[in-house]
């Protein structure tokens, strides 16, 4: 291998390494894990099995007939896992639906793998699966496009409501769509170009989100002075709403509730929350809805008995058992055990 090839392997490769490193991040190291987060590492290593076939056929076309397999086979869940990914970060996906979905495909492709294996019939491979591939590959992007719209539309017209989550969606579907686009493309171009086009997308993808994370610190660390007060008679409208909303749905035990998320079930303006918020409740957020959440943890300890005190944490809308105990302790002054007890 000269050097030329040496330098396009190593960077159509470091992309996948890294993928494959940030999956398993997601999937079994991060702490406080959210339900969007198992699909997101799903898909990262599903995209990092296709490019990593993609990456080693190239420099060595003799690889075996099974890792084509498996890299062709992996393609069939990136779609649906794009489509539920984006779903569960918008809150409005059955979970139930997309595991029975995904176990299902897995079935599917496993059961074909086996009667019609790729080195027995590399021509129905190459041919109808892979163009099979890459319409239904379209097809979820375009339906995860459709689900986030109202995003790309903050991305035209006004990006700097665009959240730190809403960055993950974009990246995340403009990312995949690069390469879904550069192997369908691959004919007239090159067949590598799957593979760099994620290695770009994953670095620039990362380099917006760290962009974005440390503006939203920097906004948070540096309050901001509203000039323009809250009507009062808007505020008692703003309250009113949000007691009717958590007294009747519980919104607030939705762990991965959002103020994006909130505003939208109130129909007012995140900007105008987030004053009402800072402003007029002088606290942030996190502080707002924790508050709601140890309420009814306290509810929960008091009345039943059945669940234990880790399960009443997840009930009470917490995603992870730590920062139940720290909020809990740092709102009540007490332990929920002690609490409990008492």
């Amino acid at each position: 291998m000269n050097i030329n090839n040496q330098i396009l392997f190593f960077l159509s490769a470091l992309g996948v390494f890294n993928s494959v490193v940030l999956s398993f991040y997601f999937l079994f190291f991060k702490q406080n894990k959210a339900k969007s987060d198992l699909f997101l590492g799903l898909l990262l290593l599903s995209l990092s099995i296709r490019i990593g076939k993609s990456v080693f056929y190239n420099f060595n076309p003799q690889l075996s007939k099974t890792y084509l397999q498996i890299g062709l086979s992996a393609c069939f869940l990136i779609g649906p896992l794009l489509y539920f990914y984006v779903r569960s970060i918008l809150q409005n996906l059955n979970y139930s639906f997309a595991k029975y979905t995904l176990v299902l495909l897995v079935v599917i492709i496993s059961v074909f793998g086996v009667l019609f294996p790729y080195k027995e019939n590399p021509a129905l491979w190459r041919g109808i699966i892979y163009y099979f591939i890459n319409i239904q590959w379209l097809i979820f992007i375009v339906l995860s496009i459709y689900e986030s719209r109202q995003i790309f539309k903050k991305l035209l017209n006004n990006r700097n409501q665009i959240s730190y989550h809403e960055t993950w969606i974009l990246s995340v579907i403009i990312g995949v769509f690069a390469i879904w686009l550069s192997y369908t493309l691959a004919k007239y171009t090159s067949y590598i170009s799957g593979s760099l086009a994620f290695s770009f997308s994953f670095y620039i993808s990362f380099l917006l989100l760290y962009y974005v994370k440390n503006k939203t610190l920097i906004s948070s660390n540096n309050k901001e002075k509203y000039i323009n007060k809250i009507e009062e008679k808007v505020v008692t409208e703003i309250q009113e709403q949000i007691n009717t909303l958590f007294e009747t749905r519980k919104i607030y035990t939705n762990p991965e509730l959002t103020l994006s998320i909130l505003a939208k079930e109130l129909n007012i303006r995140p900007q105008l929350l987030s004053q009402f918020i800072n402003d007029n409740l002088n606290k942030s957020f996190t502080q707002f809805i924790n508050e709601y959440r140890i309420d009814e943890a306290k509810r929960l300890l008091k009345e039943s008995t059945q669940f234990k005190i880790d399960a009443v944490g997840f009930e009470s809308g917490f995603n992870s058992t730590s920062t139940f105990y720290s909020s809990f302790k740092k709102i009540t002054g007490t332990t929920p055990s002690n609490y409990q007890k008492s």
